[in-house]
């Protein structure tokens, strides 16, 4: 038998041992001294460093984690701000397109306000004698403008420096708080229910009390009913948003699930069902109302550097001051700037617990640096801050020093406990007091034909 047998590594015609010596000897030297550049670049300058790391070591997330194992650091204190503020009065014959061209903005950025403006701020109500504050980066770049529109009504104009976008947004000081009612049978689903009555952002408010009970996709179907009592802040005969909700009854398939709020004497406040059992688990179901998480806990490609690392929150997609929660009671121990995640929170939570809410557009004026707050409460909004490619939450539970898995660690969260013995007396009344508010036909929405200023944001 005749085998045609060729030496796996023998040479080619023309290409001799010694040749193959050289180009050898040739690429080790070349290999070798792309790492000495390498690390004669790192050991140059802290910019150096920088563009060393991002070519030979794995790519950090925006708070330097790594990977799931790594140790997470928990910032303490509140980062000073740097930036400059004027504040003075708008002068006769001054125009907003004057106070902002002088301020730092280009004829093409006060065009692009303007039209954020429409139907919120009309340039023909700047009257001589209105307070104004300018604030600036250390670098005089322009980051925002605030007009006094009322002693109760404040215009705001946010620059975004990161993607050079504009913010519009009213700050209401004082609210008439009315008692108000809405019961009805649902055509299609709750949420296009509650927008029909043009009190939508009820549904994040629902979702996270019954978010052990109910599927708000999947259970809830056309003949489902609903009865809710909550608050309503008022401007005059103007409707500014909605409040708390104070009893809630769904029921669908013949069964009815309830909740109501209730202080006890020490001033705690929670939601239980008709028989005190707690529906406030130790996290709400989520921290803000987003329409879908973009990104996932864990490694992943980073949408701007293409790259795989590991992603220590949970991205959750939302329009620019979009309401961001506390999801459990806590103290702000960090509140500031934080390099590419942006204006950042840490909340210290009872159990080991610390939560952190990235890349805020602003932060809650009622919640400073070192304040307690409750689970519920307001404590910023959604933003693009920081290291980031459109508005959304990062958001990230750390537990005994360990990052978790936010998904995971909201879900698993066991309940507290539910009303006292000592305390089921004067629950129950208040239980009575609220299903007959329910009952009464003149406990209303009012004036919902009335111009609301509410911002409706996505559902998840």
């Amino acid at each position: 038998m005749n085998h045609n047998h060729r030496p796996l590594f023998s040479s080619r015609k023309g290409f001799s041992h010694k040749k193959k010596s050289f180009y050898i000897k040739a690429f080790t030297i070349i290999s070798l001294s792309v790492l000495g550049l390498g690390y004669g670049i790192k050991s140059i300058t802290p910019a150096a460093e920088q563009l060393y790391s991002s070519i030979f070591v794995n790519y950090d997330d925006e708070l330097g984690i790594t990977e799931e194992s790594a140790v997470v650091e928990i910032e303490q204190g509140e980062v000073p701000e740097k930036n400059s503020i004027v504040e003075n009065k708008i002068q006769r014959g001054e125009s907003l397109y004057i106070l902002l061209t002088a301020n730092g903005l280009s004829p093409a950025e006060v065009n692009e306000v303007s039209q954020q403006l429409k139907g919120k701020f009309s340039v023909k109500s700047l009257r001589p004698g209105q307070s104004y504050r300018v604030e600036k980066d250390p670098e005089n770049r322009f980051l925002s403008f605030s007009l006094q529109q009322s002693l109760i009504s404040t215009l705001h104009l946010e620059k975004n420096l990161e993607s050079g976008t504009f913010h519009v947004w009213k700050e209401i000081m004082e609210y008439d708080t009315r008692l108000a009612s809405l019961t009805g049978t649902i055509e299609s689903n709750l949420s296009l229910e509650l927008q029909k009555n043009k009190r939508y952002s009820l549904i994040g408010q629902l979702q996270n009390l019954f978010a052990s009970k109910i599927n708000f996709r999947r259970d809830i179907h056309p003949g489902s009913t609903y009865r809710i009592l909550y608050e309503e802040n008022w401007l005059g005969e103007e409707y500014a948003n909605s409040g708390n909700i104070m009893a809630a009854e769904i029921s669908f398939n013949g069964n009815t699930y309830t909740a109501y709020r209730y202080t006890d004497a020490k001033g705690k406040t929670g939601y239980y069902d008709e028989n005190g059992r707690s529906l406030n688990s130790f996290f709400l179901a989520k921290p803000c109302n987003y329409s879908r998480i973009s990104s996932s806990f864990g490694y992943r490609r980073h949408p701007i550097l293409g790259r795989k690392h590991f992603h220590g929150g949970i991205d959750l997609a939302a329009p620019t001051g979009t309401p961001v929660y506390a999801v459990a009671d806590g103290k702000i121990v960090y509140r500031g700037r934080k390099g590419a995640a942006g204006n950042m929170i840490t909340i210290n939570h009872s159990n080991g617990y610390y939560t952190k809410y990235l890349h805020l557009s602003r932060f809650s004026s009622k919640h400073p640096y070192g304040s307690k707050v409750h689970q519920g409460d307001i404590i910023g909004y959604v933003g693009s801050t920081g290291r980031s490619t459109g508005p959304h939450l990062d958001f990230r539970v750390i537990k005994n020093g360990k990052l978790q898995n936010p998904l995971t660690a909201l879900k698993s969260s066991s309940s507290t406990r539910g009303v006292s013995k000592a305390e089921m007396q004067n629950f129950m009344a208040q239980l009575s007091v609220f299903r007959a508010q329910l009952n009464e036909s003149n406990v209303l929405v009012a004036n919902l034909s009335k111009k609301s200023i509410e911002t409706s944001t996505a559902l998840n």
